[in-house]
This record gives structure tokens, C-alpha cells and sequence, in this order.
């Protein structure tokens, strides 16, 4: 009876530190991901206002160039809109699976 007693103990005492490390492991996964996220969220935040400064830019250019700013920003707009309209048809799944694996290789870091 004291055997089985202290089986029982021993496998409870197991279960709990078998969930207190997954618990742990989570955490550390979480973390990881996060400290990776964020720089790479800093750099894109970047990249965007550098993306935005020079479409603005070209525009203008652009515009006085033709003679009508409305038209710098015109095809600046056009440009951007037939950009996205390719990547989305043909560039959406390559995107979605470097994404994907991206996420899951720093999850099993």
C-alpha cells in the first residue's frame, strides 16, 4: 500500500514538473519571438516612412515635371496600386510561406 502511495506521489510530482517546464518553455518561446519581432518591427516602421518621404517626393518631381502635381501623385498612386495588385496575384503564397516559416523557426529555436 505504501508503495502505491508513493508511486502515486512520485507520478504527481512528475505531472507538475512536467507542466511547470512546459510552462517555462512557452515563456522562453514567447520571448524569443518577441525580441526577434521587434527589431524587425523597428526596421519596417523605418522603412516605411523612407518608402513614404521618397514616393512624396517623386511625386512632386513628377508633377512639376508634367506641369500638374495632381499627376505626379496620380502616377505615383497608379504605381503603387498596380505594385500591390501583382504582388497579391502572383507573389501572396511565396510571401505567406517565408512568413510562415520564419515564425515557426523562431518558435523551435
Amino acid at each position: 500500500m505504501q508503495l502505491i502511495e508513493s508511486l502515486i506521489a512520485s507520478t504527481l510530482e512528475y505531472g507538475k514538473t512536467s507542466l511547470e517546464l512546459a510552462k517555462l518553455k512557452a515563456l522562453y518561446k514567447t520571448s524569443n519571438l518577441m525580441s526577434s519581432a521587434i527589431p524587425l518591427a523597428v526596421v519596417i516602421v523605418f522603412l516605411v516612412f523612407f518608402i513614404f518621404f521618397i514616393s512624396f517626393g517623386f511625386a512632386f518631381w513628377l508633377g512639376i515635371i508634367l506641369g500638374n502635381v495632381l499627376f505626379g501623385f496620380l502616377i505615383t498612386g497608379a504605381f503603387y496600386g498596380i505594385t500591390g495588385l501583382l504582388i497579391h496575384f502572383f507573389m501572396h503564397d511565396q510571401i505567406k510561406k517565408k512568413f510562415g516559416d520564419y515564425l515557426v523557426k523562431q518558435l523551435f529555436k
